[in-house]
C-alpha cells in the first residue's frame, strides 16, 4: 500500500510518498520526496491513503536538517530505480554535508569514462528523493549551479543551508 503526506518545509511544500515497512525508521520506508511543483515530481493517484502519522521520523529528520542540526539522513528507502542509477544515487549519498562535486566528478567516482557523464546527469535527474539523497550537492564544471528539479532558486537555498554558498 502506497501512503503519502505532505509537509510545509522552507523551501515549499513537499509531498512525502512511502510504504509501510516493519524495518524502517517510524515504520515507513520513503519512495519519494518531492515539492509540489516540481518538474517531475509525484503527484497523489488514486488509492493512495494520506496518512500523516506514518512519516513522524521522517518529518522530524527533514525538520533538524531544515533547522541546521540534522547534517545525514538515517531513513529507509524503497527500492527503486535500475542498477545504473542505484550506482549512481549510492554515489550521491556518499557526498559529504556542506561540500560540492561536479557531474564529472560523479562520473569519475563511478569509474565511468567522461563520454557517460550525460547519462549520470540523467541518473541524478531521475533521483525521486529531493533534500534526502543530495543531488543538489552536484554542480557544473565550473562550479556554477546547474540542473535541479526543484529548482536552482531551491538549490542555492539547500547550499546555503549546508554553509556553501554558490550564485545561480
Amino acid at each position: 500500500m502506497v501512503i503519502y503526506t505532505t509537509l510545509d518545509s522552507p523551501l515549499g511544500g513537499l509531498l512525502v510518498v512511502g510504504e509501510r515497512m516493519a524495518a524502517a525508521p517510524g515504520g515507513t520506508a520513503l519512495a519519494s520526496l518531492s515539492f509540489a511543483e516540481q518538474r517531475g515530481g509525484a503527484t497523489v493517484r488514486p488509492g493512495w491513503v494520506r496518512d500523516e502519522g506514518a512519516f513522524t521520523a521522517i518529518a522530524d529528520q527533514l525538520a533538524a536538517y531544515f533547522a541546521g542540526t540534522l547534517n545525514r539522513f538515517d531513513i529507509r528507502y524503497v527500492p527503486s530505480g535500475s542498477g545504473f542509477q542505484r550506482r549512481v544515487w549510492a554515489t550521491l549519498d556518499a557526498i559529504a554535508y556542506g561540500t560540492t562535486v561536479s557531474y564529472g566528478e560523479v562520473t569519475a567516482r563511478l569509474g565511468e569514462p567522461p563520454s557517460a557523464a550525460r547519462a549520470v546527469g540523467a541518473a541524478i535527474g531521475a533521483n525521486p528523493l529531493l533534500v534526502v539523497r543530495p543531488c543538489h550537492r552536484v554542480v557544473g564544471a565550473n562550479g556554477a549551479l546547474t540542473g535541479y528539479a526543484g529548482g536552482l532558486r531551491r538549490k542555492q537555498m539547500l547550499l546555503a543551508l549546508e554553509g556553501t554558498t554558490l550564485a545561480v
